[in-house]
């Protein structure tokens, strides 16, 4: 049996987020020791033309869901992008996994040579399914989810590669 959109993309998403729950744990029980206010961690950014902690994990939880939704055709699910705190990029993570545990397998099913826009702001481009789950979306979410874990990293948080990696 070949894997299939579906068992390519939502199981590595619901790790990931299950990672970063952890990690974000990590950072905020690092900067409550230490006497770091959270707004130091949750600003904090590798380099000032990258996003910062939070929009890494908004960036991450938008590549998730939009898979099935541009992929298996499922309505969006509308996220403000207004987290502040931990407990808001929690709920975030919270709300995109509970919206990914939704998703039907079937919804993506057969869909490999599908169309899928990607619409921003510099024009479109244009993918199958196929190209955009494995040549767009897969590293982007870990794009996000690393750069996520290297700026807690950074800033002193003691977490390593099995933090990152998370318990199978």
């Amino acid at each position: 049996m070949s894997l299939s959109l579906y068992d390519i993309s939502v199981p590595a998403f619901l790790r990931g987020f299950a990672s970063l729950t952890e990690i974000l744990k990590k950072g905020e029980a690092f900067a409550d020791e230490k006497g770091i206010a959270h707004k130091e961690l949750l600003e904090a950014r590798l380099i000032e033309d990258m996003l910062p902690l939070t929009g890494q994990i908004q960036r991450a939880s938008d590549t998730a869901k939009f898979v099935p939704i541009r992929v298996g055709g499922l309505d969006n699910l509308s996220m403000a992008d207004d987290e502040v705190t931990f407990a808001d990029l929690h709920a975030r993570i919270e709300k995109t996994v509970a919206f990914l545990n939704t998703v039907v397998p079937a919804s993506m099913a057969d869909r490999d040579d599908a169309e899928v826009i990607l619409k921003t702001r510099s024009g479109e481009t244009k993918f199958t399914a196929r190209s955009y789950v494995t040549g767009f979306a897969l590293p982007n979410f870990y794009f996000h989810v690393t750069t996520a874990y290297a700026i807690l990293r950074h800033k002193g948080v003691p977490i390593g590669k099995m933090d990152y990696l998370g318990r199978s």
